[in-house]
């Protein structure tokens, strides 16, 4: 004779009573806390619809929130509500004292210093951001504080070996403008190019393209690019040999990672230098737009964002976005 255990109890919710429905989740009404996006009947969590209405970001939002620094139709609000969409929504001025304290600032990346946290022993680019490296020439009515180093973060990224305008930031309305989901924000790029003649499939798929063989467990790590400067003389005549038709490819018509790309702006600077303007940001874009058709980026440099120009603004120096600039 074995011993057997009991069959475990099976618990099941109860039968609503014959005749009843049962009940459906009520609708949520405003300034009732719930943790979902997107609630019943059309609402949204307030931080969310304060961010679209580009109010504040949410992590913004969140933190007036929680200090009473937010009305909701004449009401304080409640973290975590849920708004409708033509809810009146009031911020005190406290909230317009702390967002006009923040700032944004402009630096001429050099290369080999990384965009975001230090990585590889590499240098972030928010070290430069001192007193000492502010540029002469700034006439931005601001005086440097280190509080302004707290939750200052780069809105967008450039490669280690690339230079130019990188963008750094505590407005969360300028993240959102720049590298917010639906942001078509422009950026210019000068890009100094060698024609190989032999394109690099394997771009379409893999960030850390370069030319030559790969091996399939590991890519070569990406090529080391030199400086652009204005005063660059041309050595190479570029121009003269890259087939027409695929300066029309780098312009519309080439896919990364299965998705199409969208149109940019592709032209010849000058014989060895093409300007691209992009409204999208894939890693390492433009290097694998490049290797697609046969060029082999050799510098890169970006020189604008939206409207605000990388000027003279000289390398490892940055300057505030004055009031009257704007993306």
């Amino acid at each position: 004779m074995t011993d057997s255990k009991p069959p475990a109890p099976v618990f099941r919710r109860a039968a609503p009573p014959p005749g009843k429905a049962p009940a459906s989740r009520a609708a949520i009404p405003a300034g009732q806390t719930n943790t979902a996006a997107h609630g019943a009947n059309g609402t949204v969590r307030l931080n969310k619809r304060m961010a679209e209405l580009g109010m504040a970001s949410r992590r913004e939002a969140d933190d007036w929130i929680a200090k009473g620094w937010v009305k909701v139709n004449g009401k304080v609000a409640e973290m975590g509500m849920q708004v409708t969409p033509d809810a009146r929504i009031e911020v005190t001025q406290q909230a317009k004292g702390a967002q006009a304290n923040q700032v944004t600032i402009l630096l001429n990346k050099p290369i080999g210093i990384v965009s975001g946290q230090a990585e590889d022993g590499h240098q972030p680019a928010i070290t430069l951001i001192q007193p000492q490296n502010r540029w002469a020439d700034d006439n931005a009515r601001f005086f440097f504080n280190p509080s302004q180093l707290k939750r200052l973060v780069p809105a967008g990224r450039l490669d280690i070996d690339s230079t130019g305008l990188l963008v750094l930031t505590q407005d969360g309305r300028v993240a959102r403008q720049l590298i917010g989901e639906d942001s078509g924000m422009e950026k210019e790029y000068l890009v100094r190019v060698v024609y190989t003649g032999v394109a690099n499939p394997a771009a379409a798929t893999s960030a850390a393209a370069t030319y030559g063989a790969r091996a399939a467990a590991r890519p070569a790590p990406p090529t080391q690019l030199s400086r652009i400067d204005d005063d660059d003389p041309v050595s190479t005549d570029v121009q003269s040999v890259f087939p027409v038709e695929k300066l029309r490819l780098l312009r519309h018509g080439l896919r990364l990672d299965d998705q199409a790309l969208k149109p940019a702006t592709v032209e010849w600077q000058n014989p060895e230098q093409l300007r691209f303007v992009l409204t999208e940001g894939k890693k390492r874009q433009i290097r694998r737009m490049c290797e697609l058709v046969g060029l082999k980026v050799v510098g890169l440099k970006r020189v604008r964002v939206g409207k605000v120009m990388l000027g003279n603004l000289p390398v490892g120096q940055w300057r505030y976005l004055a009031p009257h600039e704007s993306f």
